[in-house]
């Protein structure tokens, strides 16, 4: 895994925990269903991409919500969205 698609893993966790504390994100099976994991509802759920936007800057329209269904496909979704940081 790519430093970019750790820290994007990081923060992807840290809003799932704001809206989800009691959440353990050791727990999380990357390659399963997130929804059912943490058991979040449809508003729950759209909240959690609501913030994703929010903070990252990335809009999931509705046609691709089939992408990022797990913790993996989150975090590989938006790794292509998300411009690499210039070399220093």
């Amino acid at each position: 895994m790519t430093q970019k698609h750790e820290q994007i893993r990081t923060e992807v966790l840290a809003i799932v925990r704001r809206l989800a504390p009691e959440i353990d994100p050791a727990r999380i099976v990357p390659d399963k269903p997130l929804r059912t994991q943490i058991d979040l509802d449809s508003m729950d759920w759209l909240n959690v991409l609501a913030t994703i936007h929010e903070k990252l800057g990335v809009n999931i329209p509705e046609t691709d919500y089939g992408k990022v269904v797990t913790l993996d496909g989150i975090v590989n979704y938006l790794a292509e969205k998300i411009p690499a940081a210039p070399e220093e």
